[in-house]
């Protein structure tokens, strides 16, 4: 079954409306997911626009390609941190505009096999990218305390950092921590119960951020991305949580002092009332911009 009916891109008009979009740029999506942004660009594109679409799922790509199905679409596989690499691949050295939609998608949560979901029984994964060899299996059963205290401390902003590594290290003496489940409960054991949200959130995305190295590859994806823009190219990125938020922040107010960029939200674009409404996981989307100078 096709995932699109449970894909709904976060402020779509306004990124469309932010990016400014030339009928004969070259734009960027930097996480083309299920193509939801893309489509929406490419519309406003003229028969000589292209599209470059970058994931590191190859299952998004798929997707992707089969719903853009369009010659100004290309698209290529790889992280923020080879943008360039990649790009050149598809004969693209200068590009008018680049989104950057952070985070794990509803298809990632929604296919337990991924192992993002708290609910899922599969092994422990969370990989973005399945080509590569570390998954939190690894993380949650072989760092060290200590290391697993620092992950959960620095990535996922988690109160209980000490108590929740003592706890999974104390659960491998019995055996290995194998599924999502697993990992869930004892996260949940340490905190005694459930609240309006789930216990394990926040460590469910430390141990995904430390997988997919996420906070590396946005440092490097954002310079990438403005050091190939034209001046007056447009830098759009949806975050969704104060990590991510934080750096985009940092790094348009830097360029700003620099004079390399000018700010285009002194304070993020979030989503409306009627959005939110509709599509409850946007809540927490913050969308910032800059312009190259």
């Amino acid at each position: 079954m096709s995932p699109e009916p449970f894909h709904v891109p976060v402020l779509v008009h306004e990124v469309v409306e932010m990016l400014a979009i030339r009928k004969e740029g070259t734009y960027v999506d930097a996480t083309v997911g299920l193509g939801g942004h893309a489509e929406a660009v490419l519309a406003r594109l003229g028969p000589n626009g292209r599209l470059a679409g970058i994931d590191r799922d190859g299952d998004a790509l798929g997707h992707a390609r089969q719903r853009l199905g369009d010659e100004r679409v290309l698209l290529a596989q790889g992280g923020f941190s080879g943008m360039e690499e990649l790009l050149a691949s598809l004969g693209i050295r200068e590009i008018d505009g680049c989104l950057f939609d952070l985070g794990v998608s509803m298809m990632q949560l929604r296919e337990r096999e991924r192992g993002f979901s708290f609910l899922s029984e599969e092994r422990l994964d969370m990989r973005m990218d399945r080509r590569q060899e570390l998954t939190a299996w690894e993380v949650v059963n072989r760092y060290p305390e200590k290391e697993i205290e620092r992950v959960l401390r620095e990535y996922g902003e988690e109160s209980r950092a000490r108590r929740i590594a003592r706890a999974l290290v104390q659960r491998r003496r019995e055996g290995t921590i194998t599924t999502c489940a697993d990992l869930a409960g004892v996260v949940a054991a340490v905190y005694g119960g459930r609240g309006k949200t789930h216990p394990a959130t926040r460590a469910f995305q430390a141990f995904r951020i430390e997988v997919n190295r996420e906070l590396d590859e946005l440092r490097a994806g954002l310079s990438s991305a403005l050091g190939m823009m034209r001046t007056g190219g447009r830098l759009c990125v949806i975050s969704y949580h104060s990590l991510e938020d934080r750096i985009v922040k940092n790094f348009i107010r830097d360029k700003a002092r620099e004079g390399a960029a000018k700010v285009l939200t002194r304070k993020p674009v979030t989503p409306g009332l009627e959005e939110t409404r509709r599509n409850p996981a946007s809540r927490s989307a913050k969308l910032r911009g800059a312009e190259k100078v």
